[in-house]
């Protein structure tokens, strides 16, 4: 099983953060594409190849490197938010933040140790 060591500090990234985040990668064309799509930290949780192009970002190989520095960002492979029951369950990082993606009172105190040990438990 997997152990997360890192932190999670871009969960309370607002877009302004974000988008110096997308600069700093070498991508400063794009931040206003994020700006003006609100994407926040915990928003950053969902941008991948498919939704890239909506916010306006079409360049693939430009989508490539921003969802794999996404992807680097969260510590998880792949991201399936979508799916049935024939595909592969998620990491357990992957689990965790697409629960930490909502808002509200038991998402915003929950971390990652705990999420695990409630997951165990299930």
């Amino acid at each position: 099983m997997e152990t997360y060591t890192g932190t999670m500090e871009f969960l309370d990234w607002s877009c302004h953060d974000v988008a110096c985040w997308i600069e700093s990668l070498g991508y400063p064309q794009y931040k206003e594409c994020f700006t003006d799509n609100f994407i926040t930290g915990r928003k950053l949780i969902f941008v991948n190849c498919r939704y890239l192009p909506r916010m306006g970002i079409t360049d693939f190989k430009d989508m490539q490197v921003i969802t794999a520095h996404v992807h680097a960002l969260l510590g998880t492979s792949e991201v399936r938010w979508t799916g049935g029951l024939t595909l592969t369950p998620r990491d357990d990082m992957a689990a965790f933040l697409g629960v930490k993606s909502r808002t509200g009172q038991g998402t915003n105190g929950l971390t990652y140790k705990r999420f695990l040990e409630d997951h165990r438990r299930q």
